[in-house]
């Protein structure tokens, strides 16, 4: 079977005549490629046989395109422009200094560093362009593996991923999310072991299953048995019910910023949950110039 790319011209018949139906003429257009006019004619000759169609009308007077070379002629800007960038476009992926990077993220990676490292990058690579896709720890991890993002912003796991290189970013204690009157928003000074009654919204454990063992066993160790009445994803939905008044939430003081006048935020002293923020990335030495300017600028924020 041939390879769908085999062609019987090649990239020169194509620049060939693109200078010969410029000039309509085959001296000016030789002087104009730095090539002999006799080995110009053959290529055209070439490209006419290759197509099986007349280019060009030659007479001694005068070289007009056919309607076929019209139609090829119309057909190669498009063609021959970008091919004509193409080194000044490569050098600069190569460079760092255009590309596309996909980055995933949770809701605290929004709430804290995401936003200023996207700035700053943004700021000293502006020819960049940055794909952004919330999902989940586990998604995430997987979109690493199977090389469909290029770094993720999540919850780390209790075992670092094979193949995956992390970073921690930062740690945050938890408090309550509140809906406005519930009973737990009069007391002045809240611990873990108050929220034994509350019912609780929370995120399925498929989506995160190490921080979702880490917040029963951080609530098991004080004595609290979480009494969990819905579970969702992403964060801004659990947000949602609590302001629906389904039930309390643990968030963190990052995520609790500028938070809708139907809840409150209370911190919690003592034992509380802990929030983790991990960057991770493949272990690819091809990874592109873009790609290694952007994890060397989120694994400073540390």
């Amino acid at each position: 079977m041939p390879y769908k790319y085999h062609f019987a011209f090649e990239l020169r018949h194509l620049v060939y005549f693109e200078a010969v139906a410029e000039h309509l003429h085959f001296r000016k257009a030789a002087e104009t490629l730095g090539v002999a006019q006799p080995a110009l004619s053959r290529q055209i000759a070439q490209l006419e046989a290759a197509l099986g169609v007349m280019l060009f009308n030659r007479t001694q007077r005068k070289v007009e395109l056919t309607a076929a070379g019209q139609a090829l002629q119309r057909r190669l800007e498009p063609i021959l422009d970008p091919l004509g960038r193409l080194p000044d476009e490569l050098q600069s992926v190569a460079n760092g200094g255009s590309g596309h990077i996909r980055i995933a993220f949770t809701g605290l990676a929004m709430a804290t560093v995401l936003p200023g490292i996207i700035r700053e990058f943004s700021r000293h690579h502006p020819g960049i362009q940055i794909e952004l896709n919330e999902s989940p720890t586990t998604e995430q991890l997987q979109a690493l593996r199977t090389g469909a993002i290029d770094c993720g912003f999540f919850h780390p796991d209790s075992d670092a991923p094979q193949g995956i290189q992390t970073r921690m970013l930062l740690r945050q204690r938890n408090g309550l999310l509140l809906p406005v009157g519930h009973s737990l928003c009069l007391k002045k000074n809240l611990k873990l072991n108050d929220v034994n009654d509350a019912a609780f919204v929370l995120f399925p454990r498929k989506f995160n299953p190490g921080f979702y063992d880490r917040i029963i066993a951080t609530c098991t160790n004080a004595g609290v048995k979480l009494k969990i009445a819905e579970e969702v994803w992403p964060r801004a939905n659990g947000i949602g019910l609590v302001r629906a008044g389904m039930g309390v939430t643990f968030i963190t003081p990052s995520e609790a910023q500028n938070l809708p006048p139907e809840v409150v935020f209370r911190p919690l002293e003592g034992p509380t949950p802990e929030s983790r923020l991990m960057l991770g990335w493949r272990k690819a030495p091809d990874a592109s110039a873009a790609v290694q300017a952007f994890l060397n600028l989120a694994k400073s924020v540390t």
